[in-house]
């Protein structure tokens, strides 16, 4: 429906004619952006999936051999407190489209046992060469989950601001144009009507003149 406000002159009409060919861009654009992330999401959520189930099978093995080891070896609280604090993990973001995608740079320690041999056994050593795995996996699980939920928020809002594009602001103005175009063509009949009337009076009266 057109903006009963909006008066039908030239101006306006120009200008809405500008507002509506700059909604459309901006359409196009939204348009393009929401498949260009839509593409980079894709291109993730494989690698998610498989990265999910590698790590619960590593976790589960991991926790399994935990708890041989500490059959075993009784409570192995002061073996797991020599294992190192890792700070290796530095964060830096790529932009796609806007989007700031994180870039996870892991300084990955080498693998050492930093523990006394004489405490451990081969079902602790497995243990933990296989949490030490899983702190890998879970890196690059971090980057990719987080890089996905970034997309998927950033693909709502540009799908919203399309739609409201399409089917409400460029509608709008479309109404508006044609409503204005309308009234404008109406006001161009009555002015000539007008002028024929007119010519058609001072015909008249020259005819009465002679």
């Amino acid at each position: 429906m057109p903006n009963k406000q909006v008066f039908p002159t030239k101006g306006n009409l120009i200008a809405i004619k500008k507002s509506n060919a700059l909604a459309k861009v901006g359409y196009d654009l939204m348009d393009r952006k929401r498949n260009i992330l839509i593409r980079e999401m894709m291109t993730h959520l494989d690698d998610v999936k498989l990265l999910r189930e590698k790590i619960t099978i590593t976790f589960s093995k991991a926790y399994n051999a935990l708890q041989e080891a500490n059959t075993t070896l009784g409570i192995i609280t002061d073996l797991t407190e020599a294992i190192p604090i890792d700070n290796g993990i530095e964060i830096t973001y790529r932009s796609v489209m806007g989007v700031e995608i994180p870039k996870i740079i892991y300084a990955k320690p080498p693998l050492k046992l930093s523990y006394g041999m004489e405490r451990a056994n081969t079902k602790f050593d497995y243990a933990y060469r296989s949490f030490y795995e899983v702190k890998l996996l879970t890196v690059t699980l971090a980057e990719i989950e987080n890089s996905i939920y970034r997309l998927a928020n950033a693909i709502r809002k540009s799908q919203k601001r399309a739609n409201a594009l399409k089917n409400i602001v460029i509608p709008e103005f479309e109404a508006n144009i044609k409503f204005i175009s309308e009234a404008l063509e109406e006001k161009e009949r009555e002015e000539f009507t007008r002028q024929k009337v007119i010519k058609v009076n001072k015909d008249k009266q020259k005819t009465l003149a002679k």
